[in-house]
């Protein structure tokens, strides 16, 4: 009996993500929004991270030119911490990090900003271990253990008060890895835990029913983007798979609301071509 009842559960699974997406497809309607500029950031950069703490809005890491316009002298090492008050519409800069990056996974925990991992190179180039702390209140970074290999574009999420690190790859060529350790703050120290099944990085992630979903992802070693659907669950500390997006993608977003997970946008080819505009529907029974 309990093997029927499994049995009709992934059918029922299955045949819920064919009607999915087999379903015509829903065109989006004209809304009203208005757009509107804000205080420019005080440095031109591009390829940071974002968190938003106690109402204010934090940007960590980055490339800038020296020559905006012609795009010369590119650095990627500064270490930006800038602060965006919207209620003043205005920019702070902050004490940089120990070490700049960009590419780097960020999670808030607790009231500090932690980022890890990044290229310090052009072209996901020296890639980094560096694992730190921002704390807001005062204003300072904290250089905490380092995790067990250097990487960037990985995740990094905060779950029942213990930091996760996932993904990521190794360097500029197709070097994507299924690196997964878990950050205890209390010992400042860190464990290895049960790898992703696929490897990857550039990947789209968020926390649904309890898992940490992880989804698509760039560039295979044989060319090539992931389609992989695959989620942590700390309950059994294992990782479950699941139906493969409709169409493989990377550097794209996910969110979860309304008991669904959403996924946005990406790119369907290595290199950030293929850009797509769609919005997929995850929902589990």
């Amino acid at each position: 009996m309990a093997d029927k009842l499994m049995l009709y559960r992934a059918l029922t699974v299955t045949i819920s993500f064919a009607a999915a997406f087999n379903a015509p497809p829903a065109y989006a309607q004209d809304q009203a929004a208005t757009w509107s500029m804000a205080a420019p950031l005080p440095i031109a950069r591009s390829e940071m991270k974002a968190a938003t703490v106690d109402g204010k809005i934090y940007l960590i890491g980055g490339a800038w030119d020296e020559d905006p316009v012609l795009n010369e002298g590119t650095h990627y090492d500064a270490g930006f911490t800038t602060e965006y008050d919207p209620q003043s519409d205005s920019w702070r800069e902050l004490t940089r990090a120990p070490e700049g990056l960009t590419h780097q996974a960020l999670a808030v925990l607790d009231g500090k900003i932690y980022v890890a991992g990044g290229f310090a190179g052009t072209r996901h180039t020296l890639s980094s271990a560096g694992v730190y702390a921002y704390d807001i209140a005062s204003d300072q970074w904290q250089a905490l253990a380092p995790f067990s290999q250097a990487q960037g574009g990985g995740v990094l999420a905060a779950v029942d008060g213990k930091i996760h690190v996932i993904g990521g790859r190794l360097g500029p060529n197709p070097s994507n890895v299924g690196l997964h350790d878990i950050y205890d703050p209390q010992s400042d120290s860190w464990e290895s835990a049960p790898p992703m099944p696929t490897g990857r990085s550039s990947t789209a992630s968020a926390q649904y029913r309890g898992m940490l979903f992880i989804a698509g992802g760039e560039c295979r070693e044989e060319g090539g983007t992931y389609g992989e659907v695959e989620a942590y669950d700390p309950r059994s500390e294992s990782w479950l798979t699941f139906p493969a997006l409709p169409v493989p993608r990377h550097a794209f977003a996910a969110a979860a609301a309304d008991n669904k997970l959403f996924f946005f946008g990406g790119s369907t080819h290595c290199g950030g071509a293929g850009k797509g505009d769609d919005t997929l529907v995850f929902e589990l029974p």
